[in-house]
């Protein structure tokens, strides 16, 4: 295995290492950085980036990194793991989605060395973490007050990049078209195929969706070789792949009272929420147009009319064995607690 450089750091096999990747500088001339850590086994086999926060509000995946590369049997028996928690760190610091220049830094790839502030982080991320990766793995949540079930989105038309989302263990799948000016777009010309994972809320720790994210990372890993697989008798989660999803939007303003919670199976017909004025009149109800499964909601209990308020996603398969899934998923990834 020969040196991998980054920045101005070499990582050698068997080698282990946090370093401060600079890209840009503060007001006071202070530097910020990128925090990245890598770990390399000693024998050959694929590498592989793990990235959070590229939208800064999105923390679940800070912790997942966090506690991933801090459990005590975490060890590469081959290949190369690079760890990016925050990739807007200037969004992680104000607490907010996009960059000081108000732009979304997963619409500026690949970016620019002499371009925004967002192009350049795009730049330099892509050119000094994606580029030496046949993989990767990219960490999302939901936005400010919604909240997603643990999912995968990928370009489910590559039979490899499938194979990794089935490996990843969360019973839903969703086929994601790449967009314009995305990570994945800028990694896909590279020839790295990426994983898109979905999960939680915006600014909240969710345990149940960092769970299924280390499980998730772990089962990759191993699917790919690069770690030993556990010995652990606990069964697998079976994933299922939607064959379209919904926003279902609020037909009037007011405050909303919900029937229906993420991963709950729904009937075509069935009222997922009312909508009512100050008074406790109720002035409009959001109606299931079709069965399928609950995957993402809006947490706020305001709603504005044509707000999206109930991400369904539809499949082939029996809604009921996937609500159970889902279940199962919680109930296994989930410490029991005493009552």
């Amino acid at each position: 295995m020969a040196i991998l450089s980054i920045g101005e750091f070499d990582i050698a096999p068997g080698e282990t290492k946090k370093i401060e990747l600079p890209v840009a500088k503060l007001y006071t001339g202070a530097d910020v950085s990128l925090p990245v850590y890598i770990t390399r086994a000693k024998k050959e086999g694929p590498t592989v980036f793990i990235s959070a926060a590229v939208h800064g509000d999105e923390l679940n995946g800070v912790e997942i990194i966090r506690r991933l590369i801090n459990q005590k049997n975490f060890k590469l028996t081959k290949g190369t793991l690079i760890a990016v928690p925050m990739v807007n760190v200037y969004g992680v610091v104000n607490q907010s989605r996009y960059m000081p220049d108000r732009r979304d830094l997963n619409r500026c790839f690949p970016g620019s060395a002499k371009g925004s502030l967002a192009g350049r982080v795009a730049y330099t991320f892509l050119n000094q973490i994606v580029k030496h990766c046949d993989y990767g793995i990219d960490l999302h949540t939901g936005a400010i007050h919604r909240s997603n079930l643990p999912q995968i989105r990928a370009d489910l038309s590559d039979a490899e990049t499938k194979e990794l989302a089935q490996a990843f263990g969360v019973p839903v799948i969703l086929n994601s078209n790449i967009i314009d000016g995305s990570l994945r777009e800028a990694a896909e010309r590279h020839k790295t195929k990426v994983l898109l994972y979905e999960a939680g809320e915006a600014l909240r720790f969710d345990e149940f969706s960092i769970l299924a994210g280390i499980k998730g990372i772990t089962n990759v890993l191993q699917h790919l070789g690069m770690m030993r697989k556990s010995s652990s008798r606990k069964k697998a989660i079976t994933p299922f792949v939607a064959n379209g999803s919904q926003w279902l939007r609020a037909n009037a303003s007011g405050v909303v009272n919900n029937h229906f919670q993420l991963g709950d199976q729904i009937k075509k017909g069935d009222t997922l929420a009312n909508i009512g004025n100050p008074y406790g009149d109720i002035i409009d109800s959001v109606i299931a147009s079709r069965a399928g499964i609950l995957i993402g909601q809006q947490n706020i209990p305001l709603v504005q009319e044509g707000e999206a308020m109930f991400h369904v996603a539809y499949f082939s398969e029996d809604d009921e064995d996937i609500a159970e899934e889902i279940e199962n998923a919680q109930d296994t990834l989930l410490p029991v607690t005493d009552v």
